[in-house]
This record gives structure tokens, C-alpha cells and sequence, in this order.
């Protein structure tokens, strides 16, 4: 079992996004706690970051896996890292 700290979050953002600075804010508080890696990355920066996700973000990503979007499940989210 991996502990939280192993684990590598990537958020996908875009400026202007209310739900993605919920997200984002939320997140940076989990990992102060949790211990593990956060990673933002604009959804517009990139052309096919754009085509995959622009229409669901703020997306989630853990360990390079799709985890969520739109908002934060927060018990679902702990509970993805305890695995």
C-alpha cells in the first residue's frame, strides 16, 4: 500500500475557471497535510491537453490517471490514496 506523500496529483486548469481555484485550493491544502506532489497544468497551454480535457475541467489526475473532474470528491480522493 502506497502512502499518500507517494503519490504524484495533477490538477488541470484554466485561468478564469471559479471551480478550478476551488480545486486547486482545496487540493493545496490536502497536500500540506498529506504530504504528496502537486502538479498544475493550464488545460490551454497545450493543444492536445486541450482537445482531451477542455470541456471537464478542473480534472484530477493521480499518478497520471484520470481520477475526477469538475469538483473535488474529497472522501473519494483520500480514499484513492490510501491505495
Amino acid at each position: 500500500m502506497m502512502a499518500a506523500a507517494d503519490h504524484r496529483v495533477t490538477l488541470i486548469t484554466r485561468v478564469g475557471c471559479h471551480l478550478c481555484e476551488d480545486a486547486e485550493r482545496r487540493l493545496g491544502e490536502l497536500s500540506a497535510e498529506l504530504g504528496f506532489g502537486l502538479e498544475l497544468l493550464d488545460v490551454d497551454a497545450d493543444r492536445r491537453r486541450a482537445n482531451e480535457y477542455s470541456d471537464r475541467v478542473p480534472v484530477i489526475l493521480i499518478d497520471g490517471a484520470e481520477h475526477g473532474y469538475w469538483q473535488l470528491e474529497e472522501d473519494r480522493f483520500r480514499r484513492a490514496l490510501e491505495g
